[in-house]
């Protein structure tokens, strides 16, 4: 029978992740229970997420032990199936798939995708768990209003260009940061944003100042570090700030921020969410999330690499900043090859 290919945590990370912190191991393959489907992987979509896990402190969530495969959402094609929702040959989204190329997963843990709406990397991206972050982070915190000023940190990255797109079409100016010129290009002629700074620019505070002559109303953070300390002097009074990610922190051991006396005197709201919490709002995302898609005013950027030993490279280069759009690892060479 088949070996069940996995890439697993062999070490801690103290930092940055190395090559080193993971393992491509086999295992058999796994066998679906009653309630249960099994799962071919074919796409994986890596996340941020996934290194708060990694630390044995955990965060949100409890944190993977030595030898676990590591967290990621993946997509898929049933294999066999002892659930009601789901037959052989449909495809679906896991949340905690994993890097590895086959699954068996309780049915209440996968979403069904239809692959003639929208192709199945989408489904890891906009109509994905990256786009539900977007949406609920956006509307459901940030509360944009027509004429505001939104600015998003990580703007060309798989969450913040989502943000962009949907601000856009609340009616809010956007105003992307990211780094270097090609990301800042992709935010605004592929996004359709209407200024993106660079925030490797030692002069940031000061062009983002231009970009908002008129004060930030909406900050989405997805970065922390610099570009949050530039958005923080320039809040509007009444702003609110939505903190869905801090990627340039998650490798550092201690992070320092700004001062709060601004959250007083501009009567500052500053929430942090997880995802998870809000998956009540799923319905109303799908149905959203669907329609601009197929008006095409969502766009997607992929990178994508190949064959599942190439995810701790991509992982690593992501959190460098290193990607252009949404990280995909391809599964299709593992299956060709044990075919």
């Amino acid at each position: 029978m088949r070996a069940n290919r996995q890439i697993v945590l062999a070490a801690r990370p103290r930092g940055l992740p190395r090559h080193e912190d993971f393992r491509l191991a086999e295992a058999p393959m796994p066998a679906p229970a009653d309630g249960e489907v099994l799962m071919r992987h074919d796409w994986l979509g890596l996340a941020p997420a996934a290194r708060l896990r990694m630390d044995e402190a955990g965060s949100y969530s409890a944190p993977m032990a030595l030898g676990d495969v590591v967290y990621g959402q993946a997509i898929g094609t049933v294999l066999e199936s002892r659930h009601p929702d789901f037959k052989v040959g449909d495809m679906a989204m896991a949340m905690r798939g994993g890097w590895q190329c086959f699954s068996a997963l309780r049915g209440g843990d996968l979403v069904k995708i239809d692959p003639q709406l929208a192709p199945p990397p989408a489904w890891l991206g906009p109509l994905g768990t990256s786009g539900l972050a977007a949406y609920i982070g956006l509307l459901e915190h940030g509360r944009p209003k027509s004429g505001e000023t939104v600015v998003v940190s990580a703007a060309a990255g798989a969450v913040g260009s989502v943000v962009g797109q949907v601000a856009r079409i609340q009616g809010c100016r956007v105003v992307g940061i990211a780094g270097g010129e090609d990301k800042c290009r992709a935010a605004v002629d592929e996004f359709g944003f209407d200024a993106c700074v660079d925030h490797r620019d030692p002069g940031l505070p000061q062009a983002l100042a231009r970009a908002c002559p008129d004060g930030i109303d909406v900050s989405f953070e997805n970065a922390g570090g610099a570009s949050r300390d530039a958005v923080w002097r320039l809040m509007a009074r009444g702003g609110r700030i939505v903190v869905c990610g801090l990627i340039s922190e998650y490798n550092a051991p201690e992070a320092t921020g700004p001062g709060w006396y601004r959250l007083l005197t501009q009567r500052l709201q500053i929430r942090g969410y997880i995802t998870s919490d809000h998956l009540d709002l799923r319905p109303a995302f799908e149905r959203d999330m669907a329609r601009w898609w197929a008006e095409g005013r969502i766009r997607m950027r992929e990178d994508v690499s190949q064959g599942l030993a190439s995810a701790p490279a991509a992982f690593i280069g992501m959190l460098l900043g290193h990607n252009r759009g949404k990280v995909l690892v391809s599964l299709a060479p593992d299956h060709a090859s044990a075919a």
